[in-house]
């Protein structure tokens, strides 16, 4: 990315390239025969996420005449926010709320390598629930089997990977854990999400999918090991009626585990 700037000579337009390749964002000109003051924004939402600039150097309490390129980012962190102000090339948001939004000087003061991660978080920060939950990181979920209406412990017998019906907030790459109901009542498999949001429609008495997601067998458990009593007396799980964080011990336990069934070995015949 340095190398960027250094070619195109002009932060500027390091700036609007950078958004533009990573957020597919165009500068918005909102103010009529104004070509300086370019708004940043989501193209779901239509919130902002940043605006580059050009504000008097005297008003940024700055020395010289004319004008300096900034940018204003917002901030969800108030500690972060309070630090960053009084790092050089930093200042309270121009012209925006001083609280949670910060104005950055685009002449090199900052490097272009911070900059664009000042834009990240401020892309986070106003990005729609359904945007922030695509942009998570990979997360752990317990869903739930029903021997009722798939027979679940042979689903792996001929292939690693299947399709499953796919719950609330579940995205590619989270790992989810299978619990198999009664009879069994227990964490029987892990699995990596491969693919989400397939499209399907189901409806039979009480059960209905909307949506598939297609997810890899990684681990077999014993069906003694993570039994309803163990995820209720130590972990404190009464129920798992539909997708579920886990605690951080369980987590542990389940990636501890070593006593498990290789899941290519030891299939059903």
């Amino acid at each position: 990315m340095e190398k960027e700037v250094l070619k195109d000579g002009s932060f500027r337009d390091a700036v609007l390239n950078y958004v533009k390749k990573k957020y597919k964002t165009r500068a918005d000109y909102p103010w009529k025969g104004d070509r300086e003051n370019a708004v940043l924004r989501h193209e779901d939402n239509r919130r902002w996420y940043g605006l580059v600039m050009e504000v008097e150097r005297s008003k940024l309490g700055l020395g010289g005449e004319g004008k300096s390129c900034v940018i204003n980012v917002k901030t969800s962190d108030a500690m972060l926010h309070d630090v960053q102000i009084r790092q050089e090339g930093y200042f309270p948001g121009y012209h925006m709320n001083k609280e949670k939004w910060i104005t950055i000087l685009l002449d090199g003061t900052v490097s272009f390598e911070e900059v664009c991660g000042m834009i990240d978080a401020s892309f986070l920060a106003t990005a729609s629930t359904e945007k922030k939950q695509k942009s998570r990181p990979p997360k752990e979920w317990i869903i739930p089997a029903n021997p009722k209406y798939y027979d679940i412990e042979h689903a792996f017998d001929k292939a690693d990977i299947i399709e499953w019906k796919q719950g609330s907030g579940i995205r590619t790459g989270d790992t989810v854990f299978m619990y198999v109901a009664a009879p069994v009542s227990a964490i029987l498999y892990q699995c990596r999400v491969l693919e989400t949001d397939i499209p399907y429609r189901y409806q039979e008495g009480k059960l209905a999918i909307n949506a598939l997601m297609k997810i890899q067998l990684m681990k077999r458990y014993a069906g003694e090991k993570f039994t309803f009593e163990v995820l209720k007396n130590e972990y404190g799980i009464f129920a798992v009626r539909g997708p579920r964080g886990i605690p951080n011990s369980l987590s542990a336990a389940l990636r501890k585990d070593t006593k498990q069934e290789s899941k290519r070995d030891n299939r059903v015949k």
